[in-house]
């Protein structure tokens, strides 16, 4: 077998131990230094078995790896995150948020998708997001008659606006995988995150407003007076809006770096749960245990990522991808579609992780070559991840519904609630094809 045969033979094994079911960072990692180990080795230079340069990349990729001023951030905002998701904040907002649309059709669904942006964007963490919201909001629509495939979609697909709203985990991991600047990324992934949320619920006032049997409008006596709902708005909303608004504001604006406002927020997340009187030592051990948990399955797989791809590319993977696709001559509108088309079929069997920090280094080489911004294309994965989560069979955000949902709602329900959703980030796609400008115009009004 050829090298380039040897790479490609390599990629698919990866993902058949992925499916099978073992850790993706520590297969990374093996399988990088199983293959570099033949990719690398030289009879006449070795003295021991442990005489090869795989070792050395492996040792230089995790110094790279814990050393990356950009990867400070996640931490940080992980750790703001878990705060605010334990604040005991997502209960008061989604009631007040309910209260305050309830003339709107299907009020209680705009209410949840509007939490979960909300409670997404604080925290990133897209499992915390549809479990705590499966947990708060969707027994609270199936209790007053909202249909169980409607509630369910839309918690499923609110929950998952965390990948491409800023500020965004997964948004930091491609800033520093692209070597571009994650406040630029930010500010292009703003407004197609808000176009999104906004295309879901004006899909679920449609729906209501067609078919209120959906989703029956809350009864008169079960709605508080007028300064009760602003005084929850007040104590709920605000705060939380505040905090993120600053956090992205202070970015944005060049106030402070990603790491330095993730500092600040994780701050404000600490003095938010003190004012609430949710701040405990238990609770902050729990959130100090689930942000470095989580930082080292990042790192880890950063680490497992960059070796995994740095002997693909010595053994000629890359090219051989590169050569494939250029050599269709498909154009920069034909090189975006294979991108995506690729991206979201490794959706169904990969999470996101994997898929920014293994599959997209392959394309991105290719930027340059079809004139595409690296921006651009930064927005359109996170846009397109989101089917990562909503894609059957192995949508993730629905496995995280049904194992906090009642008994009585079935997972073909929540798959079939979803599909709808799904079509709509496509539609979404595309309209970010035809008018980039959707993504573009904002960085470069801000910073040139």
């Amino acid at each position: 077998m050829t090298d380039p045969q040897i790479a490609i033979m390599m990629l698919g094994l990866f993902i058949v131990i992925v499916l099978l079911g073992f850790p993706i960072a520590f297969t990374l990692i093996a399988m990088g230094l199983a293959f570099g180990y033949y990719a690398y080795f030289d009879a006449e230079r070795m003295t021991t078995i442990f005489d090869n340069r795989i070792f050395d990349l492996f040792v230089q990729n995790t110094f790279s790896v814990m050393s990356n001023d950009v990867l400070v951030a996640v931490p940080l905002f992980l750790f703001m995150g878990y705060i605010v998701e334990r604040a005991n904040i997502v209960d008061r907002l989604f009631f007040s948020i309910q209260m305050a649309a309830r003339h709107v059709p299907g009020s209680m669904a705009i209410a949840a998708l509007a939490t979960c942006a909300v409670f997404a964007t604080a925290t990133g963490i897209i499992g915390a997001v549809v479990t705590l919201m499966g947990l708060l909001a969707l027994p609270a629509m199936l209790k007053v008659g909202y249909d169980k495939r409607l509630a369910t979609g839309v918690i499923c697909a609110g929950g998952t606006l965390g990948i491409l709203i800023p500020p965004s985990i997964m948004l930091i991991v491609y800033a520093a995988i692209a070597q571009v600047s994650p406040v630029r990324l930010y500010a292009a992934a703003l407004f197609p995150g808000i176009m999104l949320a906004s295309m879901y619920m004006v899909y679920v006032i449609i729906r209501a407003t067609l078919n209120p049997s959906l989703a029956p409008k809350p009864k008169e006596e079960d709605v508080p007076g007028f300064a009760q709902v602003v005084w929850q708005l007040m104590t709920s909303f605000v705060p939380l809006f505040v905090l993120i608004m600053g956090v992205l504001g202070s970015i944005l604006a060049g106030i402070a770096t990603p790491a330095e406002a993730a500092g600040v927020g994780s701050m404000g997340g600490l003095i938010l749960a003190a004012i609430y009187k949710a701040l405990s030592w238990q609770r902050l051990k729990e959130a100090v245990y689930l942000t470095a948990r989580t930082s080292a399955m990042v790192c880890w797989l950063f680490v497992g990522s960059w070796t995994f791809a740095s002997v693909f590319s010595y053994l000629g993977g890359h090219s051989l991808i590169e050569h494939w696709i250029l050599g269709l001559d498909v154009g920069s509108v034909g090189f975006l579609i294979i991108a995506q088309v690729i991206i979201f079929l490794l959706g169904w069997p990969l999470e996101w992780s994997e898929i920014i920090i293994i599959f997209v280094p392959i394309f991105l080489p290719m930027l340059g070559h079809f004139n595409v911004d690296p921006l651009f294309f930064g927005v359109l994965v996170a846009l397109n991840l989101q089917t990562s989560f909503l894609t059957p069979p192995m949508a993730m955000a629905a496995y995280y519904l049904k194992g906090v949902a009642d008994k009585s709602v079935e997972l073909m329900d929540i798959f079939k609630g979803i599909m709808p959703y799904l079509g709509i980030v496509i539609t979404a796609m595309v309209l970010l094809y035809m008018f980039p400008g959707i993504a573009l115009w904002l960085p470069k009004y801000l910073f040139g």
